[in-house]
């Protein structure tokens, strides 16, 4: 991944056809969205990318933060169970966000995939303060048989406890010696090359290391402890464990089940729950022996699952049956469940562990679900196709990637007025 501020990418910025390119990029990008599926249809490896703009520190700011607009009268201050989403503000400009991730320690991501190439960093203002490329030489890090520069496609990312080290999966490389690209549709990882993880470097924005995964990585996590990395892979059907201090892969554990995605962990650091989206389950996988066990079925499509502070229950979005699921983590059981839009996506949780915000793709709109009781309390509209959705506590404010070329924040500190 480099820091475009070099001669080369400056020079290209200023020949226009650069700039023709990336419209025309950005037209076929948005088509293919459009097409639906838990990823659209990505560009062809050989297609040109416009460059990003160049990268800076945190403390520098490359786009100024749009101005806060709610589009409601607010009340007092409140917990997050008695408070209200208002829209207050909109970010746009070279994003195709199919993720979007706070750290807790100022600093929040958009991973933009095969459509931008690139991952745009933020301050919780909103304010931009750095766009990163997905272009790396593996052969600065050792690795043999990719000669150049080669393409990543961020889709997720997982920072460390302490906020200093993102790390960034890609749905699929692009360069000499990697096999075609992986697609969703896949019901294996034969003939499709593994991916890379990123470790990123959230002050100077530089990669740090790759990490070869499995064939179609999607979603990342990093056990509280800090100690691992786990990535599954969408078409290997399998979980990646890496080494977080040594940048190695210590362990890949099949799922048992086809499209492993969404993963979350316990408080304690042993044990990995993933929802298997190309069924109705989630499975329990322990992570110092590597066994696997289903611990729930909650409907059609599970794609997403967090867990409470404590670590008691599990919320699952399942998005083939429109629903989010409370388990119990102790039995397994689903105790409650939320109708939903359609297409449920990803969901985020309060630090408090009172409220689940979920993005419904299928409706473009945003919903807020009490914990207690699993009550749908509150819905308010997104730009087109909402995916991505995190909270971010410094500001108390819900950020929502959508796919057709925005991030839609919204404040969650107040009463309605």
């Amino acid at each position: 991944m480099y820091v475009d501020d070099d001669p080369v990418y400056k020079r290209r910025r200023l020949v226009a056809l650069a700039v023709v390119i990336a419209v025309l990029l950005g037209l076929c990008a948005l088509g293919r969205v459009l097409l639906g599926g838990d990823e659209a249809k990505p560009a062809a490896a050989a297609a040109p990318v416009a460059a990003a703009a160049p990268a800076k520190k945190a403390t520098t700011v490359e786009q100024a933060a749009p101005p806060l607009r709610p589009q409601e009268e607010q009340g007092e201050p409140a917990g997050t169970a008695d408070t209200e989403l208002v829209r207050v503000q909109r970010i746009t400009g070279g994003l195709t966000p199919k993720s979007v991730v706070a750290s807790g320690q100022g600093l929040v991501l958009a991973q933009n995939m095969m459509y931008s190439h690139t991952v745009t960093a933020y301050r919780p203002d909103g304010a931009r303060v750095a766009t990163v490329s997905d272009t790396v030489d593996l052969s600065d890090f050792g690795v043999k048989g990719h000669p150049g520069r080669s393409k990543g496609a961020p889709v997720e990312v997982a920072f460390s406890p302490d906020g200093r080290t993102a790390w960034v999966s890609q749905y699929s490389m692009y360069g000499k010696g990697f096999a075609p690209e992986g697609a969703d549709s896949c019901t294996s990882g034969a003939g499709i090359s593994n991916s890379y993880l990123y470790e990123l470097d959230t002050s100077t924005f530089e990669v740090r290391r790759v990490v070869e995964v499995g064939a179609v990585p999607k979603y990342v996590a990093v056990t509280p402890d800090g100690r691992s990395v786990l990535v599954s892979n969408w078409c290997s059907m399998d979980l990646t464990v890496v080494d977080a201090a040594k940048g190695t892969v210590t362990r890949t554990i099949p799922t048992g089940g086809q499209h492993p995605r969404g993963i979350a962990v316990s408080p304690d650091s042993t044990t990995a729950y993933v929802a298997i989206m190309g069924s109705d389950r989630t499975v329990a996988v322990d992570l110092a022996k590597g066994s696997v066990r289903t611990l729930a079925e909650t409907g059609d499509k599970p794609r997403h699952v967090v867990i409470s502070p404590e670590g008691d229950y599990l919320y699952v979005t399942n998005s083939g049956a429109a629903t989010v699921s409370k388990v119990e983590v102790s039995s397994g059981k689903v105790v409650a469940e939320a109708k939903t839009a359609a297409d449920p996506r990803s969901t985020a949780i309060s630090p408090d562990g009172a409220a689940l915000y979920v993005v419904e793709y299928g409706a473009a709109r945003v919903s807020k679900i009490l914990t207690a009781d699993m009550e749908l309390v509150d819905s308010e509209p997104t730009d087109g196709l909402p995916i991505g959705v995190t909270y971010e506590p410094t500001t108390k404010r819900v950020w929502v990637a959508c796919y057709s070329g925005s991030i839609v924040v919204y404040d969650d500190s107040r009463r309605g007025a």
